[in-house]
């Protein structure tokens, strides 16, 4: 596995990195579970200072976070800035909180003995980050682990590998211990081993199915902890009492959003019969008047993808919908110059019997079904093997929300999609993985939850 940076804006690379041998990985393992003693003794108040340091530092810093997700992934530079500003919410907002969600809690049961609930953590934790938010990932798996603390070993994306040396950076200088968080450039086979290591407690992953798959096997089968966020096909379902152009527009710029490239888009958007066609025409006038450019330039909407890679993936999964009978009204092709640039498209006429129908399509596609009732959109929307994520766009709010209760997912939205925010939970079901981070949530994966009763 090869850790570079190549700008996926021009195809060059741009500086390359070592990766850690056998022997950084042992020590990386041993250096953590010593550190853990120490940390987990250490105040929460003071864990919670640190934490607080690292905030203070993404936002004095944001500019320049956010210019290297630019650089390594081809996130427009504004939509960068907003991923460093909710990472360091997170990290305030687990500074602020964390202290008084661990206090320990005395539980009345009907008897004299005194009983208790302490929060501890439980100790080394691998966490392997993903490219596509390659900042606001890493907050929401370290800032409840840290403040809890839990020692922290970070894997991220090859191609982010210049985000993982800052993000440890800053947790250092920041006053979280260099052996209470260290950075690895590591494989997959050396992740495998450790998350093996009796050592290491637990493992948190953001990424595709098959690797999920892989760790939370090792996991289970050393008897271990897994939170596991994997893909999406999320469903977004517009009522009939919309104001059609207003929200067609809404729901383009945020399908399109990071170049489609993230889990929980709106990867398939529902859409009554009778506005199909006026709704269809407003999203391809959206995409098509959307700059796709320069991710450091300022009026850029769309960037390239990540990589070469991941923009023929998303090309062939368009043609071969086309070829299995889909229509493509706009876009959908490799840009002919250096780097990872595809045109973003609009799909209509996917059924059930194709495969963009079940797949994750990740990139800038997006993919518009018309339905003649509610409960045919609901089925459609659960007919997924995924389920992070949905939302329902109406006027009527309760009815909106009576329909998006209806939706089988981890997380559901009216007249918006994907919020997160440092206090609400987050995660998906089935396919999209299990396990909940952020709020007070991302305390209780990682941690022991433990009975202290005194009688007499």
């Amino acid at each position: 596995m090869a850790y570079r940076t190549e700008n996926p804006a021009t195809g060059v690379v741009e500086q390359e990195f070592t990766s850690a041998t056998d022997a950084d990985v042992a020590s990386a393992v041993e250096r953590a579970d010593a550190a853990f003693t120490s940390w987990r003794n250490t105040p929460a108040e003071q864990r919670a200072a640190a934490v607080a340091a690292v905030a203070d530092a993404f936002q004095e810093r944001g500019d320049e976070l956010a210019r290297v997700i630019s650089t390594e992934m081809g996130k427009p530079f504004k939509q960068a800035q907003g991923e460093v500003a909710l990472s360091s919410a997170i990290y305030r907002w687990y500074a602020d909180n964390g202290p008084a969600l661990l206090k320990e809690e005395t539980l009345d049961v009907g008897d004299d003995a005194k009983s208790v609930v302490v929060t501890e953590p439980v100790g080394v934790l691998m966490g392997v980050m993903p490219w596509n938010f390659p900042q606001y990932q890493v907050a929401r798996f370290a800032a409840p682990n840290l403040v809890l603390g839990n020692t922290v070993l970070l894997k991220h994306a090859s191609i982010c590998a210049r985000t993982g040396e800052l993000i440890e950076e800053i947790m250092h200088a920041a006053g979280i211990p260099e052996d209470a968080y260290i950075n690895l450039f590591a494989s997959t086979d050396q992740i495998t081993d450790i998350v093996a290591d009796p050592r290491v407690r637990g493992v948190s992953l953001t990424g595709s199915e098959g690797a999920g798959k892989a760790v939370a096997l090792t996991a289970a089968e050393n008897l271990k902890k897994s939170v596991l966020e994997l893909g999406g096909s999320d469903p977004l379902i517009v009522l009939d009492d919309v104001d059609v152009a207003k929200t067609a527009k809404t729901v383009a710029i945020t399908r399109m959003r990071n170049a489609g490239q993230a889990c929980n888009s709106p990867k398939r958007i529902l859409v009554p019969s009778g506005m199909f066609d006026e709704f269809v025409q407003t999203v391809v006038q959206t995409v098509e008047g959307m700059t796709v450019g320069d991710p450091l330039a300022e009026d850029t909407k769309i960037g390239p993808l990540s990589s070469t890679e991941g923009r023929d993936d998303a090309v062939a999964q368009v043609e071969r919908a086309v070829a299995q009978g889909a229509t493509l009204h706009t876009g959908g092709k490799a840009l002919d110059k250096d780097g990872a640039w595809m045109a973003p498209a609009v799909l209509t006429g996917v059924t059930s019997e194709m495969d963009a129908y079940k797949e994750e399509i990740f990139g800038p596609v997006a993919v518009v079904y018309s339905y003649d009732s509610v409960d045919e959109a609901v089925e459609i929307a659960n007919d997924s093997p995924f389920g992070l994520s949905g939302s329902v766009w109406g006027q009527d709010t309760a009815k909106a929300e009576e329909v998006a209760r209806r939706l089988q997912v981890g997380m559901t939205y009216v007249n918006e999609h994907g919020t997160t925010m440092p206090g609400l939970p987050f995660g998906g079901v089935r396919r999209s993985g299990y396990g909940r981070e952020l709020g007070r949530w991302g305390f209780d994966e990682f941690s022991n939850t433990k009975l202290v009763r005194v009688a007499g």
